[in-house]
């Protein structure tokens, strides 16, 4: 596995391998203490000691501008800290359709989803499904999640690892790679165990500060590096077309059109956050449906200065470039994936750079620590009582299923690491940006949920066995729809000339479709299983 890494991740050029005698004992204390704070914070959070469902809910007492912080964080992401300025370098702003998406999609969550999830009283969106459909159909959606969030927050990890990795070794290659995730898995994995989602909350709005913090200290030291005035830097952006954020064009091989976005990326946030254990349960400790809906919207609407500060950053870089050359004189062999981490160690004064890397670990943090609660919260509340249930045994008490959510969420961290480090050949073959793929992934869980959950609240149909069809096929659909799929097959039908394959947004679409119309077969259950 570690040779495979190794193969895929491109060497570090020679300012990288540079860096970790630049990286001073200032910035390596910066980071330190940065993370045993976000682990105290973890442990003052353990001595509510919180147990049983409170664990995962946080007895629904979270106020809703501590959730709306949290919900941002974790949507951030190592993916955004770093792929955000790479979309800016190499694009547009037209990512933020994205966030204008996520408007509409929180209002069709916050109306239709959350009250129906709220009544289930489960700590898991999926006990909805269990209600409805059976135990067996709300563990077959508990899994599907897993396995989604194993895609996801394991690109997440690795993405992280990637700049943890040339910092400290001068490469991210091989034991690197493997010792970075494992450091960033390990932290997050300790302070979640001891808090539960309390912890992850609270700790999620310190990590908030920290990244949005230390990316408006970059603008301002990258701005000042320029020397340009504003309105001569309008005009280099506008000219190079790069200040577009509305794409009308009908192609379905961009990812953030607005037609894209209206669809495909609608019907993904609603399954970001009405379908994904990861993102509702934050939700799910807000008092009422109400207020977990004015938490979500209030997020999105944060969630739009925050974005463009990151896709600002990358324009700054590309202006950069125009008037000082390349930032690397070889980055075009190196890839734009690490423009701005090639601008934290280059040019960020010492203290500041070690602060900015912990802004990076902040973003990774801030949606690891979730995932791993809600990895816990979905296998214990959705797989393991109906299990024990199953079989006649009593159920646990709450202190023992703490116990032992505790050591779930060790086993999760344990396989997130291992496909993190997986992640490296697969995003090098794909060619996609950082965001893209990072988004791309969660489709092939998010396209099976969303069509069961639609099912649920708007129609009388579908049953046990349509509903874990409609997982399996709605997974399958987004497996066909990939590029290295589409390529493969799609010439038997259309020839050489047929059309490219669809950017994920459209995957979104049209495997929901599918997995809705599989799961509506089913004849309606005669009665539910509480």
């Amino acid at each position: 596995m570690l040779d495979l890494v190794a193969t895929a991740a491109p060497a570090a050029p020679p300012s990288v391998q540079e860096a970790p005698s630049r990286f001073a004992l200032l910035d390596w204390a910066v980071v330190g203490c940065y993370l045993v704070a976000v682990v105290l914070v973890g442990a003052r959070m353990s001595r509510k000691k919180e147990q049983g469902d409170d664990f995962f809910l946080a007895g629904r007492s979270m106020p809703v501008w501590a959730v709306a912080v949290s919900t941002l964080a974790t949507a951030l992401s190592a993916a955004t800290f770093i792929g955000g300025p790479q979309q800016g370098y190499r694009g547009d702003l037209s990512y933020l359709t994205f966030k204008f998406a996520g408007l509409a999609a929180f209002i069709i969550v916050g109306f239709l989803f959350l009250p129906a999830i709220f009544k289930a009283g489960t700590p898991s969106v999926y006990g909805l499904v269990a209600q409805r459909f059976g135990t067996g159909a709300g563990a077959s959606s508990a899994i599907m999640f897993g396995l989604g969030r194993l895609l996801a927050s394991g690109a997440r990890l690795f993405m992280t690892a990637i700049p943890f990795a040339l910092v400290a070794f001068g490469d991210a290659t091989g034991w690197s790679l493997a010792f970075s995730i494992v450091t960033v898995a390990s932290v997050a994995c300790i302070y979640t165990m001891l808090g539960g989602v309390r912890a992850v909350i609270w700790t999620d709005v310190l990590q908030a500060c920290v990244l949005v913090g230390t990316v408006c200290i970059g603008i301002i030291i990258l701005w000042g590096k320029i020397d340009t005035t504003p309105g001569m830097a309008l005009d280099s952006i506008i000219a190079a077309d790069k200040h577009r954020m509305l794409d009308f064009s009908f192609s379905w091989t961009k990812p953030y059109t607005v037609w894209g976005a209206a669809i495909g990326m609608t019907l993904f946030l609603v399954a970001a956050y009405g379908t994904d254990q990861d993102m509702a349960q934050r939700l799910l400790t807000c008092r009422s449906p109400r207020k977990a809906a004015w938490a979500g919207i209030c997020s999105n609407l944060i969630g739009w200065p925050v974005t463009f500060l990151f896709l600002g950053m990358g324009l700054l870089l590309w202006l950069e470039e125009q008037s000082h050359g390349p930032i690397l004189p070889d980055l075009a062999s190196a890839g734009d994936r690490d423009v701005f981490l090639l601008f934290i160690l280059r040019d960020m004064p010492v203290g500041l750079r070690g602060l900015m890397m912990a802004g990076l670990f902040a973003a990774a943090m801030s949606s690891l620590d979730s995932a791993l609660n809600a990895l816990a919260a979905s296998t214990t509340a959705d797989i393991i009582r109906p299990w024990r249930r199953s079989r006649g045994l009593v159920a646990m008490d709450p202190a023992s299923e703490t116990r032992m959510a505790r050591f779930i969420i060790l086993s999760w961290t344990v396989a997130l690491t291992a496909f993190a480090l997986l992640c490296a050949y697969w995003q090098s073959v794909s060619g996609e940006t950082l965001l893209d793929f990072a988004l791309g992934v969660m489709v092939f869980a998010y396209a099976g949920l969303l069509g069961v959950f639609a099912t649920v609240l708007f129609t009388p149909r579908g049953n046990a066995t349509s509903a874990t069809l409609s997982l399996i096929i709605g997974m399958i659909a987004v497996l066909l729809l990939q590029p290295f799929a589409w390529n493969w097959w799609m010439p038997w039908f259309a020839g050489e000339d047929h059309l490219a394959p669809p950017a994920f947004p459209w995957r979104m679409a049209i495997a929901t479709v599918i997995a809705f119309l599989v799961c509506v077969i089913g004849r309606p259950a005669t009665s539910k299983v509480n």
